[in-house]
């Protein structure tokens, strides 16, 4: 079986429901807003496609100003009520891009972030779960929701790894760019 891997040509960056709302009830939520922000950064210098979804941004407000300020300029946003973020419109988008590996950020753990990560394992596709900027409300949920993702076939990293794998090699052109990037990094 091969090992998945995280390589610049097959992956896209998909933020999930990062929203304003939430601040108040996510535990650690400013380091993974920061790592969230971090990855988006990164997608742009590497030329990641990014997809952001937001869920009933009526209720739960829009995506965190430091997110949206990250994101490579053009970057589809699009809304939905459905938990999972694979919506016929985020999968005829991802699909557009003829990449199968997706790394995801975002929220609820246990709720968006979990189903998201199973449609996208059960249509064949590799999610990779950036964990240092994953969260949710009820932290004892968290651990569960990880697990059940990777017994699925998501594969865990986090955003330092995953900004490395991505560049293979300190002779990459984006390496300085990116490093600089990651020295900002927080928890984990």
């Amino acid at each position: 079986m091969p090992c998945p891997r995280l390589r610049i040509s097959d992956t896209l960056l998909l933020v999930v429901d990062i929203q304003s709302r939430f601040a108040a009830t996510i535990p650690g939520w400013e380091a993974l807003v920061h790592n969230a922000s971090i990855l988006c950064r990164a997608a742009a210098t590497l030329e990641l496609p990014v997809v952001i979804t937001e869920q009933n941004p009526r209720a739960l407000g829009q995506t965190v100003p430091e997110i949206a300020a990250a994101l490579p300029s053009g970057t589809p946003l699009f809304t939905k009520t459905r938990f999972s973020s694979i919506t016929p419109e985020v999968d005829a988008a991802i699909r557009a891009t003829g990449r199968g590996t997706v790394l995801l950020c975002g929220i609820e753990a246990h709720v968006c972030v979990l189903q998201t990560a199973l449609d996208l394992a059960s249509s064949g596709r590799t999610p990779f779960l950036c964990t240092d900027a994953i969260g949710g409300s009820q932290p004892g949920q968290i651990p569960h929701a990880l697990h059940r993702m990777q017994t699925a076939g998501a594969v865990p990293t986090g955003t330092l790894s995953a900004i490395y794998e991505l560049l293979a090699d300190a002779q990459h052109p984006k390496f300085k760019a990116c490093l600089e990037l990651v020295k900002g990094l927080r928890g984990g």
